[in-house]
């Protein structure tokens, strides 16, 4: 089962620009897109565009009637507190803390979500761009956590996660593993020039504090920050033990 969460593979977005290698095509290959809010870099038009037409998207209430341009996928309305089994996939629909406008210029908004997932006995959980919210305990643990750690400056704000916030939510919800997101990817023409130093926190090290926070807070995950492009396989406890088979 292959879920896409907030897609995004333009090599130029405005003023952004990626500075790491293109995701591999297949990338564009899901069975399910999540999308969490409107934001431009959330919500890419060219990025959705590219996946098979039909292709089951699940967005927030009232984003088919702010930003239009995916009538070709089958566009699934969403708002928290939903339940949802879309292409196998079970999906309960969660609040986040962030704002639901496509941009600052834009007056109209939509619920910025967050997801969690199961599918073929595994689960995951994304809570989208969001701050640090207390009803986060009610999330019930996972495999997998996919975490949003950083940004593209030039600050973070309140309603994005740091590494140790990431964590500390982990900690409160539980998972397995953890996979970072959101972080190293993209990066605003000429902000490392004037701000290197909120290039060197925001954009290189959060992998670098996250495996620490992982390490200071005991969270009991496993933290993952795999290369682009790198595949990375993981087993639970019980399909280790059928593979081990009787003992």
């Amino acid at each position: 089962m292959r879920v896409a969460t907030d897609p995004l593979f333009s090599r130029a977005l405005f003023a952004l620009r990626r500075l790491i290698d293109d995701p591999d095509e297949r990338c564009a290959e899901a069975d399910v897109v999540l999308v969490s809010h409107l934001h431009y870099d959330h919500r890419d038009l060219r990025s959705l565009r590219r996946f098979a037409p039909g292709t089951p998207i699940v967005v927030p209430y009232r984003a088919p009637r702010l930003v239009r341009g995916l009538s070709r996928l089958n566009v699934i309305e969403a708002q928290p507190g939903d339940a949802l089994t879309v292409a196998g996939v079970d999906v309960e629909v969660l609040p986040a803390h962030h704002d639901g406008r496509r941009s600052v210029a834009h007056r109209q908004s939509a619920p910025a979500l967050g997801f969690r997932f199961a599918a073929q006995g595994g689960s995951a959980w994304f809570p989208g761009d969001t701050g640090l919210r207390p009803d986060v305990t009610r999330v019930r643990p996972v495999d997998i956590a996919l975490m949003p750690i950083g940004g593209w400056g030039p600050t973070l704000g309140d309603d994005h996660l740091d590494p140790e916030e990431a964590v500390t939510a982990v900690g409160q919800v539980g998972a397995r593993w953890t996979l970072a997101v959101h972080y190293g990817t993209y990066w605003p023409i000429g902000l490392r020039r004037l701000r290197p130093g909120n290039h060197q926190h925001l954009f290189l090290t959060p992998p670098m504090r996250f495996h620490e926070a992982v390490r200071e807070q005991g969270a009991g995950t496993v933290p993952l920050t795999p290369t682009v492009g790198e595949r990375v396989g993981l087993v639970s406890d019980r399909d280790a033990a059928r593979r081990a088979g009787p003992s």
